[in-house]
């Protein structure tokens, strides 16, 4: 009997062995298996949701600040021009929902790709066959273990992560940790970039919502406010921030060399200006309560802001849990690597002035595991998607053996850091500073200052 077990284990781990996982199949993930198959590696890409790019099917409705021209990996390009792919017109600036249905889902339907993907597999926990992160001696030549949700075990000589950061929401509180009762009141808090004009209307029709966050997400959930408040009378705003000054956020208006940026701010500045939003400074939410009247309200000090909806837009973090143990070292700070998180450093850089970079700065102690995207950035705001191209690239190139390749890291950028668009005067969207297409929607996190694309 226990022979038959021992037996049927062995199978199954035999069946779910494979050389890369890639965890993610949003577009950096995608990149990452596009460039492992052109290498001819064997790979597996693991994706928590139904479809691809789940992530970005939440925020489809926003415009991107970059045009397609940067939006596009190169291997997966090559892979879709083969598979007979009609491109966009390259200089049209795409919202979420064209990004996947024009060109993540084709790519994912490609030869080399369609039989590649899991869906519905969320990974829960990575670790190393028969090694918790104590153990040393052998632990090099031991595979990568990953669980999945529903119990699935697969082993993987290497470990791609481009999970991103979008379902690890930074929380409300002011200094880091959840504000007192933010959990009790989680039915009247709302995820960043609600749909607000479109699906998710009712919620905030004819009510009062309290916007918290000083990034551009924050700043496109306002805008989408303020019209709706023009169409439905009863309809309030209020925006609530940490700072004593938006001048990040405000921009630089028509003297900034990033259009859509200063567009941006501009509008919402001229919003605050007309009263139509409230705008509440110098708040850091302590706690949170429901009234009697079923309302949520916010209090910092002596200060309080009720509302009926409260949308979180205060920034995103990496999930490290599932992958506690393996042996990382991460900057204490931002959670990125070490090596990384000089270059990235959202209060000394932004998206604009990040150095190219690849295997060399995305290395941990744990040979073969590397993070990619936006999870490679930790909590700093400053990710552009055409560096994770770069990244995905770099890493694929390691992996195959390929160092010279793998360290021959380029990346050609506008001199905006690519973070302009062609269409400055869109009306909504341009919020997730898209900046060579970035595709995290990234907000002012408590422990920095936002970068140029948040």
């Amino acid at each position: 009997m226990n022979f038959n077990i021992v037996k049927r284990e062995m199978d199954v781990s035999e069946h779910n062995t494979t050389q890369v996982a890639v965890i993610g199949a949003g577009p950096v993930g995608l990149a990452a298996a596009a460039h492992l198959a052109e290498r001819g590696l064997d790979f597996v890409v693991l994706e928590a949701g139904p479809g691809v790019a789940a992530a970005i099917d939440e925020w489809r409705h926003v415009k991107l600040f970059s045009p397609w021209r940067y939006d596009i990996d190169s291997a997966a390009r090559r892979l879709l021009d083969q598979a007979g792919w009609v491109e966009p017109d390259l200089a049209a600036l795409p919202n979420g929902g064209d990004l996947i249905d024009y060109y993540l889902e084709p790519l994912a339907k490609t030869p080399e790709l369609t039989n590649r993907i899991r869906y519905d597999a969320p990974v829960v926990a990575v670790t190393k066959v028969g090694f918790d992160r104590i153990r040393t001696a052998g632990r090099e030549d031991a595979p990568f273990l990953l669980r999945l949700a529903d119990g699935t075990e697969l082993q993987a000589t290497a470990i791609i992560d481009a999970a991103g950061t979008w379902r690890r929401p930074n929380v409300l509180g002011g200094s880091g940790i959840p504000a007192r009762g933010e959990e009790a009141a989680a039915e009247h808090l709302s995820h960043a970039l609600p749909d607000v004009l479109g699906r998710d209307r009712e919620r905030f029709a004819g009510r009062r919502t309290a916007v918290v966050g000083a990034g551009h997400s924050a700043a496109t959930t306002l805008l989408d406010l303020g019209e709706l408040a023009e169409q439905v009378p009863g309809t309030e705003v209020v925006w609530v921030v940490r700072g004593t000054s938006q001048a990040r956020t405000y921009g630089g208006g028509a003297a900034d060399e990033l259009p859509a940026r200063g567009a941006l701010g501009s509008r919402l500045q001229k919003l605050v200006q007309s009263g139509r939003v409230e705008l509440v400074s110098s708040f850091r939410t302590e706690a949170i309560a429901l009234t009697e009247d079923g309302r949520v309200e916010l209090a910092a000090g002596d200060q309080r802001v009720i509302a009926d909806t409260v949308v979180n837009s205060t920034g995103f973090r990496p999930d490290t849990e599932m992958v506690g143990e393996l042996r990382l070292d991460l900057d204490p700070i931002l959670g990125s690597t070490r090596a990384l998180a000089p270059l990235i450093d959202p209060n000394q850089h932004s998206c604009g002035t990040v150095p190219p970079h690849g295997v060399e700065e995305l290395t941990h102690p744990e040979a073969g595991y590397y993070a990619i995207g936006a999870k490679s950035y930790g909590r700093a705001p400053t990710f552009l998607l055409a560096t994770g191209y770069e990244q995905a690239r770099s890493v694929v190139a390691a992996v195959a053996g390929d160092w010279e390749a793998a360290r021959d890291v380029q990346l050609d950028l506008p001199e905006t850091g690519v973070c302009s668009s062609n269409n400055a005067s869109e009306p909504r969207g341009l919020a997730t500073g898209i900046a060579g297409g970035l595709l995290t929607v990234i907000d002012e996190p408590a422990t920095a200052q936002s970068g140029c694309c948040n």
